[in-house]
């Protein structure tokens, strides 16, 4: 564990100089429950973007795919035509791989078909773990699991459902984005403060 400290704050990741959108990231945002639909679309796109790069990458491109995905509003991800996602493709500002830009809009038609069917996407995915976080204790990250049961589960019926760039693997990541795992380190602050 790198626990080399910007504030004095044990850390499981976002410690290194010049890094404090990451350490940001980390105290606020991973392993905390979230259950708001656009968060969840978001957290989605960029954990598929993600794929093959570092989360570092993703992070510091946040505030462009905003700006490309309409702040992620489902609707009108789902809306979006060749023309706009083909331009997307000349765009600094985002990750620019063809598969990856359009498997928003493809992924996005898939969310709301899921929102329809349970109401929200949030119920659709927390009935998995029947709506309660899973709290882990682990001491080092060779211990943390890339993927599970239940990330195996999720993967599988997404992708039959259509969705693209959704491997267990990929939504193991996901569940410790938005907080259906909590896998902060026993030496992070987080893990003190959640427990």
């Amino acid at each position: 564990m790198d626990v080399s400290q910007t504030d004095g704050k044990k850390r499981c990741f976002g410690n290194k100089p010049n890094q404090s959108y990451y350490a940001d990231y980390h105290d606020n945002e991973w392993s905390i429950p979230e259950r708001n639909d656009q968060k969840l679309f978001e957290m989605l796109v960029l954990e598929g973007a993600q794929a093959g790069l570092s989360w570092d990458t993703v992070l510091k491109k946040r505030e462009g795919y905003r700006q490309a995905f309409y702040q992620f509003d489902v609707h009108k991800v789902a809306a979006m035509s060749d023309e706009e996602l083909e331009a997307l493709r000349e765009n600094a500002a985002i990750i620019r791989n063809k598969l990856k830009i359009y498997s928003a809009r493809k992924n996005a038609i898939v969310f709301i078909a899921i929102q329809q069917e349970f109401s929200s996407f949030a119920n659709y995915l927390w009935a998995y773990i029947d709506h309660k976080p899973i709290i882990n204790h682990w001491v080092t990250f060779e211990q943390v699991p890339v993927t599970t049961e239940i990330s195996d589960l999720i993967s599988k019926d997404l992708k039959k459902r259509g969705m693209s760039f959704v491997g267990s693997t990929i939504i193991y990541a996901y569940m410790q984005a938005i907080g259906m795992v909590n896998d902060h380190l026993t030496e992070c602050w987080c893990y003190k403060r959640d427990h």
